[in-house]
Protein backbone atom coordinates (compact mmCIF):
# COMPACT_ATOMS: atom_id res chain seq x y z
CA UNK A 1 0.00 0.00 0.00
CA UNK A 2 0.99 3.70 -0.74
CA UNK A 3 1.60 6.10 1.58
CA UNK A 4 0.48 9.17 -1.13
CA UNK A 5 -2.11 7.28 -3.38
CA UNK A 6 -1.62 8.14 -6.70
CA UNK A 7 1.14 10.16 -5.97
CA UNK A 8 2.42 11.49 -9.42
CA UNK A 9 -0.95 13.02 -9.70
CA UNK A 10 -0.76 14.65 -6.30
CA UNK A 11 2.66 16.04 -7.39
CA UNK A 12 1.62 17.55 -10.54
CA UNK A 13 -1.32 19.12 -8.50
CA UNK A 14 1.46 19.98 -6.39
CA UNK A 15 3.98 21.55 -8.46
CA UNK A 16 1.12 23.91 -10.33
CA UNK A 17 0.35 25.21 -6.50
CA UNK A 18 4.23 26.41 -5.97
CA UNK A 19 4.58 27.98 -9.14
CA UNK A 20 1.22 29.58 -8.44
CA UNK A 21 2.47 30.74 -5.04
CA UNK A 22 5.57 31.69 -6.56
CA UNK A 23 7.84 30.24 -4.43
CA UNK A 24 6.54 32.61 -1.04
CA UNK A 25 6.34 31.52 2.36
CA UNK A 26 2.68 30.36 3.64
CA UNK A 27 1.51 30.45 6.75
CA UNK A 28 -1.20 28.45 6.15
CA UNK A 29 -2.79 26.72 3.39
CA UNK A 30 -5.20 28.17 1.28
CA UNK A 31 -8.04 26.50 -0.98
CA UNK A 32 -5.62 25.99 -3.88
CA UNK A 33 -3.38 23.87 -1.71
CA UNK A 34 -3.71 20.04 -3.45
CA UNK A 35 -4.46 18.30 -0.22
CA UNK A 36 -3.66 14.59 -0.19
CA UNK A 37 -6.36 12.37 -0.52
CA UNK A 38 -6.06 8.81 -0.46
CA UNK A 39 -9.10 6.21 -0.24
CA UNK A 40 -7.42 3.27 2.35
CA UNK A 41 -5.44 2.90 4.68
CA UNK A 42 -2.96 0.56 6.09
CA UNK A 43 -3.49 -1.29 9.50
CA UNK A 44 -1.31 -3.13 12.13
CA UNK A 45 -3.28 -4.77 14.80
CA UNK A 46 -1.34 -4.83 18.63
CA UNK A 47 0.31 -8.06 19.38
CA UNK A 48 0.42 -6.90 23.01
CA UNK A 49 -1.67 -5.13 25.68
CA UNK A 50 -1.46 -1.81 25.96
CA UNK A 51 0.03 -1.82 29.44
CA UNK A 52 3.02 -4.27 27.52
CA UNK A 53 3.74 -1.93 25.40
CA UNK A 54 6.80 0.98 25.14
CA UNK A 55 5.19 4.06 23.60
CA UNK A 56 6.46 6.26 21.46
CA UNK A 57 5.29 10.15 21.58
CA UNK A 58 5.18 11.89 17.88
CA UNK A 59 4.73 15.20 17.64
CA UNK A 60 4.45 17.91 14.55
CA UNK A 61 4.71 21.19 17.01
CA UNK A 62 8.08 21.66 16.39
CA UNK A 63 9.82 21.50 19.78
CA UNK A 64 13.51 21.63 20.10
CA UNK A 65 15.66 21.76 23.29
CA UNK A 66 16.39 25.29 24.42
CA UNK A 67 19.96 26.24 23.44
CA UNK A 68 19.93 24.20 20.13
CA UNK A 69 18.50 24.72 16.38
CA UNK A 70 15.33 25.84 15.85
CA UNK A 71 13.21 24.36 12.51
CA UNK A 72 13.45 26.47 9.71
CA UNK A 73 9.60 28.14 9.54
CA UNK A 74 10.70 30.43 6.73
CA UNK A 75 11.45 27.43 3.99
CA UNK A 76 8.66 27.31 1.59
CA UNK A 77 8.42 24.14 1.11
CA UNK A 78 8.66 23.16 4.67
CA UNK A 79 11.46 21.39 7.00
CA UNK A 80 12.14 18.27 7.01
CA UNK A 81 14.41 17.11 9.59
CA UNK A 82 13.13 16.16 13.28
CA UNK A 83 14.37 16.05 16.88
CA UNK A 84 15.00 13.20 18.73
CA UNK A 85 14.43 14.71 22.74
CA UNK A 86 14.95 12.80 26.31
CA UNK A 87 11.22 12.44 27.57
CA UNK A 88 12.55 13.10 31.04
CA UNK A 89 13.46 16.80 29.82
CA UNK A 90 12.39 19.64 31.57
CA UNK A 91 8.96 21.53 29.78
CA UNK A 92 11.07 25.05 30.30
CA UNK A 93 13.98 23.68 28.12
CA UNK A 94 11.26 23.25 25.71
CA UNK A 95 11.16 25.54 22.84
CA UNK A 96 8.38 25.51 19.64
CA UNK A 97 8.96 26.50 15.86
CA UNK A 98 5.51 27.41 15.71
CA UNK A 99 4.27 27.78 11.76
CA UNK A 100 0.94 27.36 10.94
CA UNK A 101 -0.80 27.57 14.72
CA UNK A 102 -0.46 29.57 17.87
CA UNK A 103 1.89 28.52 20.54
CA UNK A 104 0.23 30.72 23.23
CA UNK A 105 -1.19 27.91 24.28
CA UNK A 106 1.86 25.51 24.02
CA UNK A 107 3.63 28.52 25.95
CA UNK A 108 1.01 28.38 28.84
CA UNK A 109 0.76 24.21 29.12
CA UNK A 110 3.51 22.54 27.41
CA UNK A 111 1.18 18.91 28.08
CA UNK A 112 -1.49 20.33 25.15
CA UNK A 113 1.04 19.48 22.46
CA UNK A 114 3.60 17.65 24.36
CA UNK A 115 1.35 15.37 27.21
CA UNK A 116 4.71 14.38 28.80
CA UNK A 117 3.52 14.48 32.09
CA UNK A 118 0.19 12.94 31.50
CA UNK A 119 1.62 9.91 29.37
CA UNK A 120 4.11 9.87 32.70
CA UNK A 121 1.25 9.30 34.94
CA UNK A 122 -0.18 6.56 32.63
CA UNK A 123 3.10 4.52 32.58
CA UNK A 124 2.91 4.85 36.73
CA UNK A 125 -0.19 3.96 36.89
CA UNK A 126 0.06 1.32 34.37
CA UNK A 127 -2.50 2.03 31.86
CA UNK A 128 0.62 1.84 29.29
CA UNK A 129 3.61 0.01 29.62
CA UNK A 130 5.99 2.56 29.34
CA UNK A 131 6.87 5.99 27.83
CA UNK A 132 10.03 5.82 25.24
CA UNK A 133 12.99 7.50 26.83
CA UNK A 134 12.99 9.54 23.93
CA UNK A 135 10.02 11.45 21.84
CA UNK A 136 10.51 12.73 18.58
CA UNK A 137 9.38 16.13 17.22
CA UNK A 138 9.40 17.92 13.97
CA UNK A 139 7.26 20.99 12.92
CA UNK A 140 4.80 19.69 10.75
CA UNK A 141 3.80 22.79 8.48
CA UNK A 142 5.31 20.89 5.34
CA UNK A 143 3.15 21.52 2.26
CA UNK A 144 5.30 19.35 0.02
CA UNK A 145 3.90 15.85 1.58
CA UNK A 146 6.30 13.56 -1.17
CA UNK A 147 9.26 15.24 0.48
CA UNK A 148 8.32 13.86 4.04
CA UNK A 149 7.47 11.09 2.78
CA UNK A 150 10.43 10.13 0.66
CA UNK A 151 13.12 12.07 2.83
CA UNK A 152 12.07 12.45 6.69
CA UNK A 153 9.99 9.48 7.61
CA UNK A 154 11.92 6.43 6.85
CA UNK A 155 14.45 8.21 9.02
CA UNK A 156 12.38 8.50 12.00
CA UNK A 157 10.98 4.90 11.43
CA UNK A 158 14.54 3.97 11.83
CA UNK A 159 14.79 5.41 15.08
CA UNK A 160 11.71 3.66 16.04
CA UNK A 161 12.76 0.92 15.43
CA UNK A 162 16.07 0.94 17.34
CA UNK A 163 14.35 1.92 20.26
CA UNK A 164 11.88 -1.38 19.67
CA UNK A 165 8.91 0.90 20.31
CA UNK A 166 5.55 -1.03 20.33
CA UNK A 167 2.76 1.46 19.57
CA UNK A 168 3.15 4.74 18.42
CA UNK A 169 0.58 8.30 19.59
CA UNK A 170 0.89 10.57 17.29
CA UNK A 171 0.05 14.50 17.87
CA UNK A 172 -0.35 17.72 15.06
CA UNK A 173 -0.65 21.09 15.86
CA UNK A 174 -1.93 23.19 12.73
CA UNK A 175 -4.16 22.07 9.97
CA UNK A 176 -1.12 21.10 7.55
CA UNK A 177 0.11 19.05 10.53
CA UNK A 178 -2.73 16.74 10.28
CA UNK A 179 -1.97 15.91 6.65
CA UNK A 180 1.40 15.53 8.12
CA UNK A 181 1.09 13.45 10.77
CA UNK A 182 -1.80 11.45 8.87
CA UNK A 183 1.18 10.48 6.58
CA UNK A 184 3.81 9.54 8.94
CA UNK A 185 0.74 7.51 10.82
CA UNK A 186 0.52 5.51 7.54
CA UNK A 187 4.30 4.91 7.17
CA UNK A 188 4.56 3.63 10.23
CA UNK A 189 1.86 1.34 10.17
CA UNK A 190 3.53 0.14 7.05
CA UNK A 191 6.80 -0.62 9.12
CA UNK A 192 4.59 -2.59 11.76
CA UNK A 193 3.98 -0.59 14.60
CA UNK A 194 0.42 -0.07 15.48
CA UNK A 195 -0.71 3.94 15.64
CA UNK A 196 -3.24 6.48 16.85
CA UNK A 197 -3.17 9.90 15.92
CA UNK A 198 -4.72 12.95 17.91
CA UNK A 199 -7.34 14.91 15.56
CA UNK A 200 -9.24 18.08 15.68
CA UNK A 201 -9.13 18.32 12.28
CA UNK A 202 -11.85 15.89 11.05
CA UNK A 203 -11.96 16.53 7.02
CA UNK A 204 -8.08 16.60 6.41
CA UNK A 205 -7.82 13.40 8.65
CA UNK A 206 -9.99 11.57 6.68
CA UNK A 207 -9.15 12.35 3.56
CA UNK A 208 -5.25 11.41 4.20
CA UNK A 209 -6.69 8.23 6.35
CA UNK A 210 -4.18 7.51 9.09
CA UNK A 211 -4.72 3.50 10.36
CA UNK A 212 -6.56 5.25 13.71
CA UNK A 213 -7.35 8.67 14.77
CA UNK A 214 -9.20 10.14 17.59
CA UNK A 215 -11.21 13.07 16.34
CA UNK A 216 -13.23 15.57 18.83
CA UNK A 217 -13.75 18.97 18.48
CA UNK A 218 -10.86 20.73 20.08
CA UNK A 219 -8.19 23.34 19.21
CA UNK A 220 -5.83 23.79 16.84
CA UNK A 221 -1.92 24.44 18.71
CA UNK A 222 -4.36 22.47 21.74
CA UNK A 223 -4.57 19.28 20.46
CA UNK A 224 -4.05 16.87 23.48
CA UNK A 225 -6.48 18.79 25.71
CA UNK A 226 -7.23 22.05 27.34
CA UNK A 227 -4.41 24.41 28.95
CA UNK A 228 -4.08 23.94 32.86
CA UNK A 229 -6.38 21.62 32.76
CA UNK A 230 -4.89 18.02 33.32
CA UNK A 231 -8.15 15.69 33.66
CA UNK A 232 -9.14 17.40 30.05
CA UNK A 233 -6.02 16.32 29.16
CA UNK A 234 -6.52 12.63 30.54
CA UNK A 235 -9.65 12.32 29.16
CA UNK A 236 -8.68 12.82 25.80
CA UNK A 237 -4.91 10.87 25.94
CA UNK A 238 -6.90 7.67 27.12
CA UNK A 239 -9.19 7.31 25.02
CA UNK A 240 -7.58 7.71 22.21
CA UNK A 241 -4.80 5.42 23.41
CA UNK A 242 -7.03 2.24 24.31
CA UNK A 243 -8.48 1.95 21.03
CA UNK A 244 -4.92 1.34 20.02
CA UNK A 245 -5.62 -2.15 20.80
CA UNK A 246 -9.77 -2.21 20.67
CA UNK A 247 -9.66 -1.30 16.91
CA UNK A 248 -9.79 -4.05 14.21
CA UNK A 249 -9.84 -2.06 11.49
CA UNK A 250 -8.79 1.34 10.18
CA UNK A 251 -11.09 4.33 10.59
CA UNK A 252 -11.22 8.13 12.70
CA UNK A 253 -13.55 7.23 15.93
CA UNK A 254 -15.49 10.16 17.76
CA UNK A 255 -14.18 10.88 21.27
CA UNK A 256 -16.65 11.31 24.00
CA UNK A 257 -14.20 13.20 26.30
CA UNK A 258 -16.21 16.17 24.52
CA UNK A 259 -19.34 15.32 26.19
CA UNK A 260 -17.83 14.60 29.28
CA UNK A 261 -16.82 18.07 29.38
CA UNK A 262 -20.24 19.55 28.69
CA UNK A 263 -21.56 17.81 31.43
CA UNK A 264 -18.94 19.02 33.77
CA UNK A 265 -19.15 22.81 32.85
CA UNK A 266 -23.31 22.13 32.98
CA UNK A 267 -22.44 21.40 36.06
CA UNK A 268 -20.51 24.06 37.59
CA UNK A 269 -17.30 21.97 38.04
CA UNK A 270 -15.59 23.50 35.12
Amino acid sequence: MEIIEQENRWREKYAAWKAKSGGRVVADIDGDYPLIENSRAPFTPARRALPMMNLALISSAGAYIDGTDPFDTEAPEGDYTFREIPSEIESEDLRFSARGYDPTLVQQDVNVQIPLARLSEFAANRVIGQLNYAFWSFCGFIPDAGRLVDSMLPKLIERLQRYEVRAALLIPASRLCHQSVALAARAIELAGIPTMMLSVEREITENTRPPRAGFYKGKIGSVAGQPNWPEHQRRVLDEALRWIEAMDQPGTLKLVVELESQVEAARGER
